[in-house]
């Protein structure tokens, strides 16, 4: 047996099994997020709340995240310290981010942090996201904004981060970049799907005249998403494409199941 598949099974036989799925389905999100080039190098963070617990899994600091796989994902407690033997060190930014959120909601199963230049450019808009695309009606269901403050090293931050952010799925980090959270993996990766192309559409939308050419969906139809939701997914939500997407990241590297 080689060395890595030796800190394979070692892992798997020191967790139980619904954190081990729940480290697949993580190391899944990270490997997606590279594949649509969304990742900033071995910057940005996506965490997992290990199952019955109040510890998360996080990124090990270092690796890019086509390098993330089930096994090598760190578990910390909200006070950041280990409570499972790693040879990595996490971000401390991201312990910042991710251990405010997670401490205060114990609906937070994932947070989904990113620096991509569509979502970081729509932050800088005074506006933020507007109403122009069916995408984007998706996130003005529950969307929230957090004004820059530097680099997320000063834990004074949290309480303003999670007072920003209160009970809603997206927010938008001002001259920052993008979060959404969810009960699960797929949840907060669906959002944080949805979120990007809204702020992909918009830049685009822009790009041919400037704001004063956009023409915005009425208050009327944003009503109306919710119901409209529930029928598209048919009640599965995000359950209804993750399946499809863990095959797809299979068929490009199964690797992330280690």
């Amino acid at each position: 047996m080689s060395a890595a598949e030796r800190a394979l099974d070692d892992v798997r036989q020191q967790v139980s099994a619904e954190e081990w799925a729940a480290r697949v389905d993580l190391a899944a999100c990270y490997r997606l997020i590279a594949h649509f080039g969304w990742d900033d190098l071995v910057f940005t963070h996506i965490s997992a709340r290990v199952p019955g617990t109040h510890d998360f899994l996080i990124n090990p600091y270092g690796l890019m995240f086509e390098e993330v796989t089930a096994s090598n994902l760190v578990r910390v407690d909200l006070a950041g310290n280990k409570t499972l033997s790693s040879r990595y060190e996490i971000n401390p930014a991201g312990y910042t981010i991710h251990s405010a959120i997670h401490e205060a909601r114990e609906d937070a199963g994932c947070v989904l942090h990113l620096h991509t230049m569509e979502g970081i450019a729509v932050s800088a808009q005074k506006q933020g996201l507007l109403p122009v695309s069916q995408q984007a009606t998706l996130i003005m269901l529950s969307l929230s904004y957090h004004g820059y403050e530097g680099l997320a090293l000063n834990p004074d931050e949290k309480s303003r981060l999670q007072a920003d952010l209160g009970g809603t799925r997206h927010m938008i980090l001002r001259n920052h970049g993008l979060l959404t959270v969810g009960r699960n993996v797929p949840e907060a990766f669906l959002a944080m799907y949805s979120l990007q192309r809204a702020c992909e559409i918009q830049l685009m939308a822009q790009a041919g005249g400037g704001n004063e050419q956009l023409i915005p969906i009425p208050q009327a139809v944003l009503d109306t998403v919710p119901e409209y939701v529930k029928q598209v997914t048919r009640g599965a939500g995000a359950g209804l494409v993750w399946p499809a997407l863990l095959r797809k990241m299979e068929r490009v590297d199964a690797s992330f199941r280690d």
